[in-house]
C-alpha cells in the first residue's frame, strides 16, 4: 500500500492488519530486516501487537528539510505473525540503503503498561544502520503531550501523561531511520592479539573526545573512529604500554529531551538508541555522506588496524536501559514494540516503570526476548566488527531476577558458557541503584569486574586521609591499602573452588570517566559541575579528594590566592606527588589496571565530576603539554615498562603467604620500616602507615620487587629487609618524589644502615637473582 507519510493524519482511519495469529512455523527470519539476492526478510518482536507493519521510506523532495512530511514517501507492508510473538515477512524487490521503520498496531493501554501507537514510527532494535536526527518536541512523544520547564522559557521540553490517550502526529518525519544493510560477507578469520589477562592494561578513552585536538592527526580525521586508529594515536598507545582499548559507548546514541533543550547532549553516550548500529556521527564526515554502510566500514576498519597494532578493543555497553527514558518521555522503538516487555515495571501498578539505572527505565532481563537481544548484539559485535571484549554497565541490572541479583541469572550463565562470549574479556560494572545493587566480586568467572574497593582504599589512604590528619585527626591505616595492593582476595577469592578467579578479576582503577580526572582528585575538595544546567546537584559528592590547600588552580583560584603566592610553591610539588603516588598504587598493584585518557599527562576537567553533558574543551583530552605534564608523562611510560619487565608486578593467581610448588620462599611478605616481617602484633599497631611489600621473581627467576610506602605526613627512618636468598643487593629504581624517572641518583644501591624516606612517599627497589635455574 502506499500513502505519503502526511496521510496518517487524526483524520485518516488506521488501517488494521490481520490479527488471527498464523499457523506455527517450523522457521521464523532472524530478528531484523535482511537483505538477501531476492529482497529482505524482516522479523520483529510485538508480542502484545495486532498487527505490525514494515514501512519502505523513500525521499522524494530532497531539498526539503529532514523533518518536513513532504520530503518522503512511504510504502507499508503488513508482517505475518505473530509467531512466538515474532511478526515477519519476506519483501522482494527491496535493496541495501532502502530507509524502513515499524508501525505496531495493539491495545492502547497505558494503566496497564501497552503503548501501541500506529501514528509513530518505530525504530527496530535490530538495525544495524541509522541516518537522520530526533526532534525534539511532541511528534515523538507517544501520548498527548504538554512543556516541561526547569529554568524558565529556554530551558523547555516535551513530556506525556502517562495515562494520556494516544498522540496522532505521525513522527516519520521527525526520527532517525533505519536503513538495509548489504548482505553479510563473512570475514576473513580474526586474528586477535589475544592479550594475556595478566599481561593486559586498558585505557578507557572517548572516540570524539580522545583525537579531537591531536594536530598530529589530519583534521579530517580527528574526533572519528578512523583518527582512533591513526599511526598517532596507535604511537601514543603502544609508547605507554597500553595492550587494550576501552571506548566509551559507540552504539547509537540519542540525547535526553532535558540535555537538549539546555543546549547539552549526552556526550559519554549512556543513552542508546540501538544496540546494533554504531554511532554515526563518531565517522568521518566522508563516511556519513557515504552512508551506514561506510560507516560501518570506517568502524571495522578502525578494530583492524588496533589489531595489527597488537591493541585489543572493549566496548563498554548499556544494555540495562534505552533512550526513551521514563514513561511520559520518548516513544521511538522499545516502548511502542511491547513496552510491557520490554521494560521493569511494577506488576501492581503495570503503568509504572521500575528505575534501578537512574535513567528513566531498565530492560527487564527476566524476560526472554530482552536476554536474546542483548547476545545477539554481543555476538554481532564481537563477530562481525571483530570486538574483543565489552565493559557492562550497571551489569547489576543485567543479572536481575525475580528477588534481585542472581548469580546463576540465564543472561550470565548464557556468558559462561556461549563458546564465541566466553573467549571474550568480560568486564562487569557490579553496581546499579536498586536494592541490593552493590555486588562487587559477585560475578561468575570468566567475567572480570571494575574494583571499586581498590578506587576507593588508594584515595582514602594518599588523599582523604592526610588531608584530615593534617590537622590532627587520625588517618587511615594501611589495611586496605595492602589488601587492594594483594589483589583483593576478599571480593574475587570466594568461588567454587576457591581463588579460581585470581587477581587478573580485579580492575583497578583510581578514576574513570565519571567523577574527577587524576589532576582533579588533587586538586578539588568539591566537585564544580555548574555547567551541567542542575545547579551543581549532579555527580558524586563523596570523592574522597584532596586540594592541597587550596583549591583550583593558579588561573581559577586567583581571586583567592593569587598566581604569585608563595603557597603555590608547596602546594603544586606536593600535588604532583600525590598523583605519582597515586600511578604507583594503579600500575604496581596485583589485578589488571585501567588508566582514563589523559591521566597520563595531568589532563583537567576544571573540577566538574560529572562531564556527561559536556562535549566542550572540558572533556577533551588536550596534547599541548607543559613541562609537568611531560613529566607525568615519563613516570607513567616508566611505571607500565617496570610492569611489563618484572613478572612479579604481574600476578595471575592470589598470593596466599606461602611457598609455591617448586619455590624457596613465600610469594609475599610483608616487612615493618625496620625490616622486620609484619606480626599480628604489626599489622594492628594503631596508626600503621608505614609498610615494605616484598614480591619475589615467580619460580626463582627474574627480580625480586620490594615497595616502601610511606603514608605519614613525617619524614620515616627505614631499613630495608634482608634480600631473599640468592637475590643480589636492592637497588633503588623509581621514587615517587622524582618529578621525572630521570631524577633517578647515580649510585641507587644503599650502603646498609639506616635512611630516611620522605613524607608520603613511595619507592620500588629490585634485587636480581643470581641464577635463573629452576
Amino acid at each position: 500500500m502506499n500513502a505519503r507519510a502526511d496521510d496518517l493524519g487524526a483524520s485518516r482511519p488506521v488501517v488494521r492488519p490481520l490479527t488471527r495469529p498464523t499457523a506455527r512455523r517450523s522457521h521464523v527470519p532472524p530478528l531484523g530486516v535482511h537483505a538477501n539476492d531476492s529482497g529482505v526478510d524482516a522479523a520483529i518482536v510485538a508480542t502484545h501487537a495486532t498487527g505490525v507493519e514494515l514501512c519502505l521510506i523513500d525521499i522524494v523532495e530532497p531539498d526539503l528539510p529532514d523533518n518536513d512530511p513532504n520530503r518522503y514517501t512511504e510504502r507499508r507492508v503488513a508482517l505475518h505473525g505473530p509467531t512466538y510473538g515474532v511478526w515477519h515477512g519476506h519483501v522482494p524487490g527491496v535493496k541495501p540503503g532502502q530507509r524502513y521503520g515499524f508501525r505496531v498496531h495493539g491495545p492502547w493501554d497505558p494503566a496497564n503498561g501497552q503503548r501501541h501507537n500506529p501514528y509513530k514510527l518505530l525504530i527496530d532494535p535490530y538495525a544495524r544502520g541509522l541516518v537522520g536526527n530526533l526532534t525534539y518536541g511532541p511528534e515523538t512523544v507517544g501520548t498527548e503531550s504538554m512543556q516541561r520547564g526547569v529554568s524558565g522559557p529556554d530551558a523547555r521540553w516535551w513530556v506525556g501523561d502517562i495515562y494520556g490517550d494516544m498522540d496522532t502526529i505521525d513522527s516519520l518525519p521527525y526520527v532517525p531511520h533505519c536503513v538495509v544493510m548489504p548482505q553479510w560477507t563473512p570475514p576473513p578469520p580474526l586474528t586477535r592479539p589475544r592479550v594475556p589477562w595478566d599481561e593486559t592494561v586498558i585505557y578507557e578513552a572517548h572516540v570524539r573526545g580522545f583525537t579531537l585536538l591531536n594536530e598530529d592527526i589530519p583534521a579530517n580525521l580527528r574526533g572519528t573512529y578512523a583518527g582512533l586508529a591513526h599511526p598517532a594515536t596507535i604511537a601514543h598507545l603502544k609508547s605507554l604500554g597500553v595492550t587494550t582499548l576501552e571506548l566509551l559507548p559507540i552504539h547509537a546514541i540519542c540525547s535526553e529531551p532535558r540535555l537538549n533543550a539546555h543546549g547539552l547532549t549526552n556526550y559519554w553516550g549512556y543513552s542508546t538508541l540501538g544496540f546494533f548500529a554504531p554511532e554515526p556521527s563518531y565517522a568521518t564526515q566522508a563516511s556519513q555522506k557515504a552512508g551506514p554502510a561506510a560507516v560501518l566500514d570506517e568502524v571495522r576498519g578502525m578494530v583492524s588496524l588496533l589489531h595489527k597494532a597488537g591493541i585489543e578493543v572493549i566496548l563498554d555497553v548499556v544494555y540495562n536501559h534505552t533512550c526513551e527514558g521514563g514513561g511520559d518521555q520518548l516513544h521511538v522503538s522499545w516502548r511502542g514494540l511491547d513496552a510491557a516487555m520490554y521494560y521493569l515495571r511494577n506488576n501492581a501498578t503495570p503503568s509504572s516503570l521500575i528505575d534501578v539505572t537512574g535513567c528513566g527505565n531498565s530492560l527487564n532481563f527476566q524476560k526472554m526476548r530482552v536476554v536474546q537481544m542483548t547476545l545477539d548484539s554481543l555476538r554481532y559485535w564481537a563477530n562481525d566488527i571483530g570486538v574483543d571484549g565489552f565493559r557492562f554497565d550497571l551489569a547489576v541490572t543485567l543479572g536481575r531476577g525475580a528477588y534481585g541479583f542472581e548469580q546463576d541469572h540465564p543472561f550470565l550463565v548464557a556468558l559462561q558458557t556461549d563458546p564465541l562470549l566466553n573467549n571474550l574479556k568480560l568486564i562487569a560494572e557490579p553496581w546499579d541503584v536498586g536494592a541490593g545493587g552493590w555486588q562487587t566480586g559477585s560475578f561468575p568467572a570468566p567475567m572480570a569486574e571494575w574494583n571499586d574497593r581498590f578506587r576507593d582504599a588508594m584515595r582514602t589512604f594518599w588523599l582523604a586521609s592526610p588531608a584530615i590528619g593534617q590537622y590532627g585527626r587520625t588517618m587511615e591505616p594501611i589495611h586496605q591499602m595492602a589488601t587492594r595492593m594483594a589483589g583483593s582476595i576478599d571480593l574475587f577469592g570466594k568461588t567454587d573452588p576457591p581463588l579460581m578467579r585470581g587477581p587478573v578479576a580485579s580492575i583497578n582503577y583510581i578514576t574513570a570517566h565519571d567523577g574527577f580526572t587524576l589532576a582533579d582528585l588533587v586538586t578539588y575538595d568539591t566537585k564544580h559541575n555548574w555547567a551541567n544546567g542542575e545547579d551543581n546537584n549532579d555527580g558524586a559528592g563523596h570523592n574522597l579528594s584532596w586540594n592541597h590547600g587550596i583549591e583550583g588552580t593558579p588561573e581559577t583560584a586567583a581571586n583567592l590566592t593569587p598566581p604569585t603566592s608563595p603557597a603555590w610553591k608547596t602546594v603544586l610539588p606536593a600535588r604532583r606527588k600525590s598523583q605519582r603516588n597515586l600511578l604507583a598504587m594503579l600500575l604496581l598493584s596485583a589485578g589488571t589496571p585501567m588508566i582514563t585518557a589523559g591521566d597520563e599527562f595531568s589532563r583537567t576537567q576544571e573540577g566538574n565530576n560529572n562531564a556527561y553533558a559536556q562535549d566542550t574543551p572540558v572533556s577533551w583530552v588536550h596534547w599541548d603539554h607543559n613541562d609537568d605534564a611531560k613529566n607525568l608523562l615519563a613516570t607513567t611510560k616508566f611505571l607500565l615498562q617496570l610492569r611489563r619487565d618484572h613478572a612479579a608486578l604481574r600476578a595471575d593467581s592470589f598470593y596466599q603467604g606461602t611457598q609455591r610448588p617448586g619455590e624457596t620462599v613465600a610469594d609475599l611478605l610483608w616487612f615493618t620500616e625496620d625490616g622486620n616481617l609484619m606480626d599480628q602484633k604489626a599489622w594492628e599497631q594503631n596508626g600503621r602507615r608505614v609498610v615494605q611489600m616484598l614480591r619475589p621473581g615467580p619460580d626463582n627467576q627474574d627480580v625480586d620487587v620490594l615497595m616502601v610506602i610511606n603514608g605519614l605526613l613525617d619524614q620515616v627512618t627505614f631499613s630495608l629487609p634482608t634480600p631473599l636468598e640468592g637475590a643480589g643487593k636492592w637497588a633503588l629504581t623509581w621514587s615517587s618524589t622524582w618529578e621525572n624517572p630521570d631524577d633517578a641518583p647515580a649510585n641507587r644501591i644503599p650502603r646498609g644502615g639506616n635512611a630516611k624516606l620522605d613524607p608520603l612517599c613511595v619507592q620500588v627497589f629490585l634485587a636480581e637473582r643470581k641464577t635463573t635455574d629452576s
